[in-house]
């Protein structure tokens, strides 16, 4: 059953996630709303989307008209113009709290038949849309980062998500040229919940001397094949949205396995957030 895609989005949070959201949406013909407290993070915000679509032209998979056009269906806006939406996907900082209080808003602000979408990496789907007044129009749409290259979309559907929405759901990922994954409501999904392990082993093993951050990344890389360390990718994630998933996995699952190791701490305390705050595992000059 097709489902009728829609035409016109607002992305909430422009961070570097929610700014290739808006970018591979706006590349798929829509019209983009871009939200953010921050008129700051919204000049970084189209000044990454310049850059990538700039990057996809010097390449030759993007035409200049296209580029142009792609930034001319981009627009700011704030959070009440989202009435005028027919898809919000929420994409702020990984806090369940927040999160919540913003479907709770939306919530109030769209009309009753607009489907609410979240990026999240790992909060309950199920609590986000027990947040409204429309649970079964509320679901999980986490893409992987870099937005604009990464081909896939994990799909999640919360307890009381209907078929309509996830078929509406795969529809869109299909649109925008993603491959759709469907995932249960657990914490950290399936992608988290396989990769937050492995890079948090990957700190404790750095933080115990067991080997260097080159020595750790080098071993995953050469000998198993990964397109990227997992020091290196935890520093392209964010070190803090590193920690928050790892919270969510502890704190949803009760296992020690998920603790979160001491040194991430440190560094998140520290403003040690990898690639965004220029100091992580590596420099970023």
């Amino acid at each position: 059953m097709s489902v009728p895609l829609p035409t016109r989005v607002a992305v909430v949070g422009a961070g570097t996630m929610g700014s290739g959201i808006a970018q591979v949406f706006a590349q798929a013909g829509c019209r983009v709303q871009l939200c953010d407290v921050s008129e700051q993070a919204l000049d970084r915000a189209f000044d990454a989307i310049r850059h990538s679509l700039g990057r996809f032209v010097t390449r030759g998979t993007l035409t200049s008209g296209d580029a142009d056009a792609t930034l001319a269906r981009l627009e700011r806006s704030s959070l009440d113009a989202c009435d005028r939406a027919e898809l919000v996907v929420e994409a702020i900082v990984e806090d369940a709290q927040a999160k919540r209080r913003l479907f709770a808003r939306l919530d109030r602000i769209c009309p009753p038949d607009v489907p609410l979408a979240s990026n999240t990496s790992s909060v309950s789907i199920t609590a986000l849309g027990a947040a409204t007044s429309r649970p079964e129009r509320v679901f999980g749409l986490h893409f992987m980062n870099p937005v604009p290259v990464m081909p896939l979309v994990e799909i999640v559907r919360g307890h009381r998500t209907d078929g309509t929405t996830i078929t509406l759901a795969r529809e869109i990922a299909a649109h925008l040229g993603k491959t759709p994954i469907e995932a249960a409501d657990a914490p950290g999904f399936i992608s988290n919940r396989v990769l937050m392990p492995m890079i948090n082993e990957a700190i404790f093993a750095l933080m115990e001397g067991v080997g260097t951050v080159e020595a750790i990344d080098g071993v995953m890389t050469l000998g198993m094949r990964h397109p990227m360390g997992p020091l290196a990718l935890a520093d392209l994630i964010g070190l803090d949205v590193c920690l928050a998933i790892l919270d969510v996995l502890h704190q949803g699952f009760g296992d020690p396995k998920y603790r979160a190791c001491p040194l991430l701490r440190r560094m998140v305390a520290a403003g040690h957030l990898g690639r965004k705050s220029g100091q992580g595992f590596y420099r970023y000059d």
